[in-house]
């Protein structure tokens, strides 16, 4: 009797560990089968990678970027877009695991949880995505990145949206006709299925000053009425910190406007690790910005441990710092939105573009980078940089706010050249953020990208001001 009672309990346990994990597996099946038909390891589903049946990617305007036509997927027609927006829309491989068609491959495929990929075509909803960015602009930037033929990234993005109008990496190939990857040319080839405007961190250089001044700002009452005194050089902390030229006697706005290495060297130091670890934590250096469930590559900033030369050079973009495209345009967003950063997005949402047609943010503020009051002065002097140095018709006329940063990498490289900002119009509001490897000065290689970029995506928005 005592057996049939413990084979009894034995049966009954293991029938309700069936049926729990049964139940396990359903949940999961209802709640990730969309996923798992994305993934990479399940690109043979319906043939060429998965996309023989998928439907039309379009950009803002409806110009097509990706579709099939008699089961073979083609791609735009002009070889500029196509390579541009490559790490946006990707390829036949799926290698890009950030892409659309990689990311939203159960869309486009039209699968469904009931039919599979085998849903009556009169049941079938549209499986066509539309992206916010626009063709013309993503080609602009890429005719120039890749004329320097360099791994680089251009990003722009509307900071009040969140619509991303602009998003290319180099370097890449056509979609249309991609090169076969051997062991004799893998080296010409590293990194290309990496998104750098979502993936990748780079010395920032002088572009980090933006920091160094918020956290000068709300540290340092009169920051305004110093002066200091450039020789070109100075020695802090035991070793040289070096300027590109003596700036002689200069102040906070023209330092910044000038990109004077000793000022915000001498800045950091006297505002001391605590406080820039503080400030670089509060704008989110140190961490990732989730672009339609892609999380960005996160930055640096930890000085916990450096000397004072090592702080003093953090303060200007070197030591161990490091920032991401996609953060940079967001954090200048922040300061041309008040200090409160917009969550951007590269898929057209319609119910939001309804919304902001009425004046409705449904993509939100993000965390709040910046107190108004900084915002304010930030946007201030960024704004001297262009009007007191760059001048405005770098940008056709638009009203610029900008700084450019020169990374220096070391290992025989050439620096990273980089340029941020955004744009003040009422019609353009629109944040930017471009970076060049191994290059030079941020004006001589990043302006020009910025520059061909903003133009284009002005006028494909209709802004009054932009020209050239």
């Amino acid at each position: 009797m005592k057996r049939v009672l413990r084979r009894s309990t034995l049966i009954f346990i293991l029938t309700l560990a069936f049926i729990g994990g049964m139940g396990y597996l359903t949940f999961q099946l209802i709640m990730n089968a969309d996923d798992w038909v994305d993934q990479p390891y399940n690109a043979h589903i319906a043939g060429s990678g998965g996309l023989a049946q998928a439907g039309a990617i379009y950009d803002r305007n409806g110009e097509v970027l990706a579709q099939t036509v008699d089961g073979e997927r083609v791609y735009n027609e002009n070889a500029s877009v196509r390579k541009s927006l490559l790490h946006v829309v990707g390829d036949n491989s799926l290698n890009i695991s950030t892409a659309a068609q990689s990311m939203y491959r159960s869309q486009l495929s039209g699968y469904s949880l009931l039919w599979g990929l085998n849903m009556p075509q009169s049941l079938r909803s549209s499986n066509d995505l539309k992206l916010t960015v626009d063709a013309k602009t993503c080609a602009a930037a890429y005719d120039v990145l890749a004329s320097y033929d360099k791994k680089g990234a251009c990003v722009i993005y509307n900071y009040k949206t969140g619509e991303v109008i602009c998003s290319v990496s180099t370097k890449g190939y056509d979609p249309q006709a991609p090169p076969e990857i051997t062991e004799e040319n893998e080296s010409e080839y590293e990194g290309v299925y990496l998104d750098n405007v979502l993936s990748s961190s780079y010395t920032p250089g002088s572009i980090f000053k933006i920091v160094t001044a918020a956290a000068a700002i709300e540290n340092i009452p009169d920051i305004y009425e110093r002066t200091w005194d450039c020789a070109g050089s100075e020695e802090i902390g035991g070793s040289d910190i070096t300027c590109v030229e003596p700036h002689g006697t200069i102040d906070f706005k023209q330092a910044m406007a000038h990109s004077c290495n000793i000022v915000f060297a001498e800045l950091a130091v006297e505002l001391g690790a605590d406080t820039m670890n503080k400030t670089a934590e509060k704008i989110g250096i140190n961490m990732s910005f989730e672009v339609d469930g892609v999380k960005t590559a996160k930055g640096n900033y930890d000085v916990s441990k450096a000397n004072t030369n090592q702080l003093a050079w953090s303060g200007v973009g070197q030591y161990n710092d490091e920032v991401n495209p996609m953060q940079m345009a967001i954090i200048c967003g922040a300061i041309a939105n008040g200090g409160k950063a917009t969550n951007p997005t590269l898929v057209e949402d319609g119910a939001a573009s309804i919304l902001s047609a009425i004046g409705i943010n449904k993509s939100g503020n993000g965390r709040e980078m910046f107190s108004k009051d900084t915002a304010a002065q930030l946007d201030e002097i960024m704004r001297y940089t262009i009007t007191d140095y760059y001048g405005d018709d770098l940008f056709g006329g638009l009203t610029v706010c900008a700084k450019t940063g020169t990374g220096e990498v070391g290992d025989d490289k050439e620096p990273n050249g980089w340029m941020v900002g955004y744009s003040k119009d009422e019609d353009c509001p629109l944040a930017f953020a471009c970076v060049v490897e191994d290059s030079g000065f941020g004006f001589t290689y990043a302006g020009p990208v910025v520059r061909a970029a903003m133009i284009q995506a002005a006028k494909s928005l209709g802004a009054s001001a932009v020209s050239g």
